[in-house]
């Protein structure tokens, strides 16, 4: 890997392997908080989720076009780093005075989405600004093989924190894990790509117009988007309510939980490993559709477990190594379409509508989670959500992607 002897791009991957294992830690304690602490329901779990996740839907397509003007958009990831980490910080401290609601976890989800929405989308100009074109699968493979990474340890330490100190102060881990992010990305010295220059005063809805038809109008992306956001609702419902099953219907105790988490993300290091040979072997299009089918197929197992102990627990790992495999060979398959495919005047925009429909279908389908849950039961709602969820591959079958074998050229 001989861009980790690139300074820019090393201190650009440092800073996004500590955020990324920050993440995992506030994606196991801060539902645990939910439960444990101030024992929320499945419709109040639906809320949470959603409440991180609708910034993406109200603000992707307006940041994104105001990010296209934006000529220092480094500077805006790192103060999105430092607002995270000040906004997770008062969770221990009004547990601390006893002060802890639901309304409070519902309010720094959805401030710190916000942050996260501008963090995203400033990434992609970053990132290409680190990484040169013909080693996109690369730099992505480093980046995702960190997230894989993450996903062993964080849960599983994040599990133990909670367990020893509370949800609560387990989130101070994040905040820290945000504050070192900044650091590190404050030492990018990368000239980025330069912004647009003002089209005679075009207004904000022309310009949000333009980066959702260059998505829409594209034979690769309009698939792909189509394929993604339909695995994502469906990902994200099951996501809202499994929390809840496996600490109250399965009985896993917060540790535990975290050490299968963890563990199963195995095969998430696994996947970042075999990626890009996967799509070198099959071609970078039907290695998309693969990930598409093996991230959310496993997950099926979830409300299928049952019987013993041991047994439950080796089917909730096996559920989270294959679908953790499957998620690495989407995500760096299709990220790196992405990357060459969005000319750099659209970066910000194309990839601010790719969130409004990517991201933003998530709070949806965690609302529709909780809601599942709540009138079918949370075992019921968890079938819906795994079978539904591999539908999502069936839109890329009569489309160009999976007869795409290498990168496609920059779209006019």
């Amino acid at each position: 890997m001989t861009l980790l002897r690139e300074r820019e791009f090393r201190n650009f991957w440092l800073g996004q392997s500590v955020s990324l294992f920050g993440d995992q830690i506030t994606y196991v304690a801060l539902p645990l908080a939910a439960v444990l602490v101030l024992d929320a329901g499945p419709a109040q779990m639906g809320y949470l989720g959603a409440a991180a996740l609708m910034p993406h839907l109200l603000l992707s397509l307006p940041a994104g076009v105001w990010l296209d003007r934006v000529a220092r958009r480094k500077r805006v990831m790192v103060g999105a780093d430092l607002g995270r980490a000040a906004l997770l910080a008062t969770i221990p401290l009004a547990y601390g005075l006893d002060a802890l609601t639901l309304g409070q976890l519902y309010v720094v989800a959805f401030l710190t989405g916000c942050f996260a929405v501008l963090f995203d989308l400033s990434y992609p100009t970053l990132f290409v600004s680190v990484a040169p074109r013909e080693r996109y699968l690369e730099g992505n493979s480093l980046i995702h093989g960190s997230r894989s990474f993450s996903l062993v340890g964080g849960p599983t330490l994040s599990g133990f924190l909670v367990q020893i100190f509370s949800a609560p102060f387990a989130l101070l881990a994040d905040a820290v894990s945000f504050l070192v992010s900044a650091v590190f990305l404050g030492r990018v010295r990368s000239a980025e790509p330069p912004v647009e220059e003002d089209d005679d005063g075009a207004r904000l809805r022309e310009r949000v117009a333009t980066g959702l038809r260059f998505i829409g109008g594209n034979e690769i992306f309009r698939p792909a988007l189509t394929a993604v956001a339909t695995l994502n609702f469906f990902n994200y419902a099951f996501n809202a309510l499994f929390v809840l099953y496996a600490v109250r219907s399965l009985g896993v105790e917060a540790g535990t939980l975290g050490l299968v988490l963890g563990a199963g993300a195995v095969g998430a290091v696994l996947g970042a490993v075999v990626a890009g040979r996967i799509g070198r072997r099959l071609g970078i299009g039907r290695a998309f559709l693969l990930g598409c089918v093996l991230f959310p197929a496993p997950l099926v197992l979830v409300p299928l477990a049952g019987g013993p102990r041991w047994l439950v627990l080796g089917m909730l790992f096996a559920a989270e190594f294959f679908s953790g495999l499957g998620v690495m060979i989407l995500d760096i398959n299709v990220g790196s379409m992405m990357f060459a495919l969005t000319p750099d005047r659209l970066r910000a925009r194309a990839t601010g509508a790719f969130n409004f429909v990517n991201w933003g279908i998530r709070p949806l389908g965690s609302l529709a989670g909780g809601a599942l849950g709540a009138a079918l039961g949370v075992r019921p709602a968890l079938w819906v959500a795994t079978v539904a969820a591999i539908a999502g591959a069936l839109w890329l079958l009569p489309s160009p992607v999976p007869a795409l074998r290498d990168l496609p050229e920059e779209a006019a």
